[in-house]
């Protein structure tokens, strides 16, 4: 076994199970899909920690608590649809891809070459990345089963959650200064309805900042 195979091992025996996650499509999805290949060269011998891993850009890969955690609460299924906000070099989507049906991706021009790439190498074909602004999401190839967003929101913007099917779930951390929760909602009647999840943490991404107040 390698070391990265250890690795991966170690992170679903140290971080993920103890977390209450062991669903079996979880658990198997995470120990198949090598994390180290989806970032950056010089991250590579940090991918496993208990920690967000830095893609440049201002943007984080989760830690594999909080994606997991996520996952577990979205609940896919293996007909689902699913759209994965800001996959960064395509490290959730590949996971996804191996518990759902199919996965668009959404990612802007600094991650999204590379993502499909990284995809396609490792044999991905149900899963495809879209460039484009994070916040717009992908309509045209919607509407989603679940929806998946993994970065920072303060405001969540409308346009996304019409991308979501009746009946269909949503996965968002929500940032309040330093502090974060990971909230669920589940769409009925076209309104969404959150619970909350879980707190975490991660950097606010362009498009789902707070509109400022306007003070005179």
């Amino acid at each position: 076994m390698s070391d990265f195979q250890a690795r991966r091992t170690m992170m679903v025996d140290t971080q993920v199970r103890p977390s209450d996650v062991t669903k079996f499509p979880i658990i198997d999805a995470m120990l198949s899909v090598p994390r180290e290949a989806y970032v950056p060269r010089t991250q590579m011998e940090v991918a496993y920690i208990s920690e967000n891993v830095d893609l440049g850009n201002g943007r984080w890969l989760l830690e594999p608590r909080t994606f997991a955690k996520m996952l577990d609460a979205l609940a896919i299924g293996a007909d689902d649809l699913v759209l994965d906000v800001g996959c960064g070099f395509g490290y959730s989507s590949a996971v996804l891809a191996h518990m759902a049906q199919a996965v668009v991706s959404v990612e802007d021009e600094a991650f999204a070459d590379e993502a499909q790439n990284t995809l396609a190498e490792h044999g991905v074909d149900n899963a495809v990345v879209v460039t484009g602004a994070l916040s717009n999401g992908a309509a045209k190839h919607g509407p989603y089963d679940a929806i998946m967003v993994q970065v920072g929101v303060q405001s969540m913007p409308e346009g996304l959650l019409d991308q979501l099917k009746d009946g269909g779930r949503i996965a968002v951390l929500f940032m309040d200064g330093a502090l974060g929760a990971v909230r669920i909602g589940r769409k009925e009647g076209g309104t969404v309805t959150w619970r909350f999840a879980f707190n975490a943490a991660v950097a606010v991404a362009d498009g789902f900042q707070a509109a400022e107040e306007f003070q005179l």
